[in-house]
C-alpha cells in the first residue's frame, strides 16, 4: 500500500476492507474478555500511527512501526496461545454436513450429573455457553480444559471441595470454568423465595443466551433458566427436552454462515420465540 500522500486505488481499498474484517471478527473472539480493551486500543493507535507518518512523509518512523508490527504479531501469537488453539479446536470440530454426536453427548453426560445432584440434594450451577461469549464471568473463576464427563462434572459440586460454591461454564462441549460468580438477577417479579443459586441463574441467562441448569440443595429440585426465564421443578424427560431444543436442533439449524450474522445481531430473536413456544406448550 501507497502511503504517501497519495490518494487510494481500488486495491488499496480492498486491502483495507479485508483488514478492517479480520480486525472485527478478531475483536469479536476476544470479545468479553480484559485483553479485548488492551488489544483494540494497541491495534488502533498503530493503524493510527502508520497513517500519519506515511501521510506526512515520516519514513523512518514509518519503517520503525512496520517492523515493530511483525514482532507485536509474533507476541500477540504467544500471549494468546490458548485462546488460538481452542478457536482452532472448535474450528476443526465444525463438520461440512452437519451432526450432532457431540451435542447429544453434552446433553446425555448433563443429564446424567444433574441426577446424581439431585438424587443427593448436592447444590449446582451450570451454564452452557451458545453464541454469545461468556469469557468476562469465566475469568471471575478458576479455568480448566476438561471434557464433559457426567462424573467429573458433578464432583466439582460435592461439599468441601475448593469450587462447588461457584458456577461451572461449559463452552464448546468442554469445561472451560468453575468456581465462577454468576451475576445475580434483579428482577423484582421474582419470587423472594429464590436462593442465591437460582438468581444467579437467572441473572446470567439475562445477560446471555447460555442455558443455565440449578439443582437445588435443600429440596434437589431441578430448574433451567434461559433468556431470564426460569423453568423450574423438571424431572428427566421435560430437563432433555428443554436441552435438546437449545442445545441439539437449534445448533444444527446454525451454518456456518448464520453463526458470523449471529455475531453481528446476537439477539436470537427467532431462536427466542421458539423456545418461547415450547415453554408455553409445557405450562398447558
Amino acid at each position: 500500500m501507497i502511503l504517501g500522500g497519495e490518494l487510494p486505488g481500488i486495491r488499496d481499498l480492498v486491502e483495507i476492507l479485508i483488514l478492517a474484517t479480520l480486525f472485527y471478527y478478531i475483536m469479536l473472539f476476544f470479545r468479553g474478555t480484559r485483553a479485548a480493551q488492551i488489544l483494540s486500543g494497541l491495534v488502533i493507535s498503530l493503524v493510527f500511527l502508520l497513517l500519519v507518518t506515511g501521510f506526512f512523509q515520516l519514513y523512518t518512523l514509518n519503517w520503525l512501526l512496520q517492523k515493530f508490527l511483525v514482532y507485536l504479531t509474533l507476541a500477540l501469537i504467544i500471549i494468546f496461545q490458548p485462546e488460538i488453539r481452542r478457536a482452532l479446536a472448535e474450528l476443526g470440530k465444525q463438520h461440512i454436513f452437519g451432526g450432532t454426536a457431540a451435542e447429544r453427548s453434552l446433553v446425555d453426560n448433563l443429564l446424567r450429573a444433574v441426577a446424581i445432584l439431585s438424587e443427593r440434594k448436592i447444590g449446582a450451577l451450570i451454564a452452557v455457553e451458545r453464541e454469545i461469549h461468556t469469557r468476562a464471568v469465566q475469568e471471575s473463576g478458576v479455568k480448566l480444559d476438561s471434557p464433559v464427563n457426567a462424573d467429573l462434572l458433578a464432583s466439582i459440586f460435592f461439599p468441601h471441595t475448593p469450587l462447588h460454591d461457584g458456577g461451572v461454564i461449559i463452552s464448546g462441549n468442554r469445561i472451560v470454568a468453575a468456581g465462577c460468580i454468576f451475576p445475580l438477577s434483579q428482577d423484582p417479579k421474582l419470587a423472594r423465595t429464590l436462593g442465591t443459586r437460582h438468581r444467579a441463574a437467572v441473572g446470567f441467562s439475562e445477560d446471555t443466551d447460555a442455558v443455565v441448569i440449578v439443582v437445588s440443595e435443600e429440596t434437589g429440585t431441578i430448574s433451567l433458566a434461559y433468556r431470564g426465564r426460569l423453568r423450574q421443578g423438571l424431572d428427566q424427560p421435560r430437563l432433555r427436552r428443554y436441552m435438546e431444543e437449545l442445545l441439539v436442533k437449534s445448533r444444527r439449524q446454525i451454518s456456518m454462515l448464520d453463526r458470523m450474522k449471529k455475531q453481528i445481531d446476537v439477539s436470537s430473536e427467532s431462536l427466542t420465540q421458539t423456545t418461547a413456544e415450547v415453554l408455553e406448550q409445557e405450562q398447558g
